[in-house]
């Protein structure tokens, strides 16, 4: 008897031992698969870093942190399918979605269940607009991101023809419509505005449409495979039409596909983190693996600084607490030194302009 109480008490000790030891889980949910899957992989890229510089430090409030995946490919229907299994996980926050279109339905859940969300890619303006406590983004949004092209455009280029299309995804119509708002109020009305159709190949009847226009720009709201397969499209018809879009122009893939043709093409995002001085060793690292940390990567990795960072100054892992420490302090991170507002959206660095020359984007001024 004295024996089994002996190996009862053991086990117990041990049980609370695992349990105070246990790795913290935290969510990470974007496109692994599909046509936007290289923003996953950005995802992916910075998070482990992140978590892994994290863990060598001695991790959050003492415990390690591990990742846990979640893929969406950038379908509404399958984020909320992700969302219901990272909360039955009981993850202590989820770094995450990229589509706007993913972010916003999966947020409801997550909401439900406590759960701090802070995306490092959606943009879309109702994301944060509808009065959720738990949502964040370390990105601008698009009725920022929207003006600053249509400003650049009418400033820089007065006089000239401008269409509007977009692909009619959260992210996309909500850039095109942000976007011809301020075109608008600069004295800029469009040639045409029409919706275009993502997956398709062929796009010889836009440019027949582009060029009965006489459009010296295309603004798209969209993504880099139709932006790309548009440009080339242009250009093998003879137009020279400048194309100009958002944040999901700005990957190395979008110059894969247009090759050349792409020269000029004109796109908004923040002020690249990877020409911060404090960030040479950390591209230095993901260079020397032959990684580029372009667009998305160190804001993945930014948005993990800024949730373990408000973590321990919360104490807490409790969501409630954390957010409340997320809205109420400033955060050194990859990215700068951002906050965030009541609703969410990030305190920080705004758009510029970039343009695409030899095969990589460069600041446009």
């Amino acid at each position: 008897m004295r024996t089994f109480k002996t190996l009862a008490l053991a086990t117990t000790i041990a049980a609370i031992a695992g349990t105070a030891h246990a790795d913290i889980l935290l969510g990470l949910a974007g496109p692994m698969t599909g046509p936007e899957a290289q923003f996953g992989e950005q995802f992916k890229q910075g998070a482990d870093k992140a978590v892994a510089d994290l863990n060598a430090k001695g991790g959050v409030l003492g415990q390690q942190v591990k990742i846990v995946v979640g893929d969406d490919a950038c379908d509404p229907k399958q984020a909320r399918s992700v969302a219901e299994e990272l909360s039955s996980k009981k993850v202590a926050a989820v770094i995450g979605h990229f589509c706007s279109g993913s972010s916003i339905p999966a947020s409801e859940v997550y909401q439900e269940n406590g759960i701090p969300q802070i995306s490092p890619g959606s943009t879309n303006p109702t994301y944060t607009e509808r009065g959720l406590n738990n949502v964040f983004r370390v990105c601008g949004r698009d009725d920022q991101q929207g003006p600053t092209a249509a400003n650049y455009i009418a400033k820089k280029f007065p006089g000239k023809k401008v269409a509007i299309i977009q692909d009619k995804s959260a992210y996309g119509k909500g850039l095109a419509d942000e976007f011809k708002k301020a075109l608008n109020a600069a004295g800029v009305q469009e040639v045409f505005y029409e919706a275009i159709t993502a997956g398709e190949k062929d796009y010889s009847a836009l440019v027949t449409k582009l060029k009965a226009a006489g459009a010296d720009f295309v603004f798209l709201g969209g993504y880099k495979t139709e932006g790309g397969l548009i440009v080339r499209q242009m250009r093998d018809q003879g137009l020279k039409t400048t194309l100009v879009g958002g944040d999901a122009l700005l990957v190395e893939e979008f110059w894969a596909i247009t090759g050349a043709a792409g020269e000029g093409t004109l796109v908004t995002f923040s002020p690249d983190p990877r020409l911060l001085p404090q960030n040479a060793a950390l591209v230095k690292y993901y260079r020397d693996k032959k990684y580029e940390p372009e667009t998305y990567t160190l804001y993945s990795f930014g948005a993990i600084q800024a949730w373990a960072m408000a973590a321990e100054k919360a104490g807490s892992l409790d969501g409630k607490k954390v957010t409340a420490a997320l809205k109420a302090n400033k955060f050194d991170t990859v990215i700068g030194n951002i906050g965030f507002d009541a609703k969410g959206d990030v305190v920080g660095p705004n758009y510029v302009m970039y343009v695409w020359k030899n095969g990589k984007y460069v600041y446009a001024d």
